[in-house]
């Protein structure tokens, strides 16, 4: 009978094999793309069976998961992927190393004071708007988060200022019902005017279980996974 570590262990198989292959077609090392696994709704026991199969990144997107499981696996890095509220943002700095999310100049000011107070520094990508890119309904794209292209330069000049932390570079999420490849090729764009202006803004976080393989080609340097990865998450209660 096949156990929960014999299903994420194929599915990780699979996993690395898209990836691989996208590298590949992309003209792209391996280890130029990190997998990050979003193990949101599921059990810490399935984080540790992930870690023993090799994964060292994991991600979720409620600060409720994030700080009753990263106690559990402090070995690994842990990434906030979500939507945050600033007052969630001391819990934030305290466990994780990564916020993929960063919108707006209050969060940069929480962030920056929680950080300092948990003494350390944490690497904040900007969440970028790609409805620009996508279909001619805006709205849709809009409500995936994320500022306007345009505004990266000013979000970013205040991360690289403010103390505790630094400026990674991006992550954004296509547009719904969107072509991926146009909506990451514009990201592409975004990022490299950012790294022109901040040499270490070097991330970018795109590409999920769907549309994994447009982002590599474009770019991607993290691929935040989840389905593929886990399996259909159960409802939050």
């Amino acid at each position: 009978m096949s156990t929960r570590a014999d299903e994420l262990r194929a599915n990780l198989e699979q996993v690395q094999e898209r990836i691989e292959k996208a590298c590949q077609a992309a003209g792209r090392a391996r280890d130029e793309v990190t997998l990050v696994a979003i193990t949101k709704t599921f059990p810490v026991s399935d984080v540790r069976a992930l870690a023993g199969l090799g994964i060292h990144d994991v991600g979720e997107n409620r600060e409720q998961e994030l700080k009753s499981k990263a106690p559990e696996c402090p070995e690994l890095r842990w990434h906030f992927v979500g939507q945050l509220q600033s007052k969630k943002s001391r819990s934030i700095a305290r466990y994780a190393s990564v916020v993929h999310s960063v919108d707006r100049s209050s969060l940069v000011e929480a962030l920056s004071k929680a950080a300092a107070a948990e003494e350390k520094t944490l690497r904040c990508l900007i969440q970028v708007s790609l409805a620009a890119y996508g279909s001619a309904d805006a709205a849709t794209g809009a409500s995936r988060g994320g500022v306007a292209p345009a505004d990266v330069p000013e979000l970013a000049a205040e991360i690289a200022v403010a103390d505790g932390l630094e400026i990674g570079g991006v992550m954004a999420v296509a547009p719904l019902g969107a072509d991926p490849e146009k909506a990451f090729a514009g990201l592409r764009e975004v990022a490299s005017r950012l790294r022109s202006e901040h040499t270490g803004a070097d991330w970018i976080s795109a590409g999920m279980t769907g549309d994994l393989e447009a982002a590599i080609k474009h770019g991607a340097t993290h691929v935040r996974l989840g389905r593929a990865l886990l399996g259909t998450r159960s409802p939050l209660g």
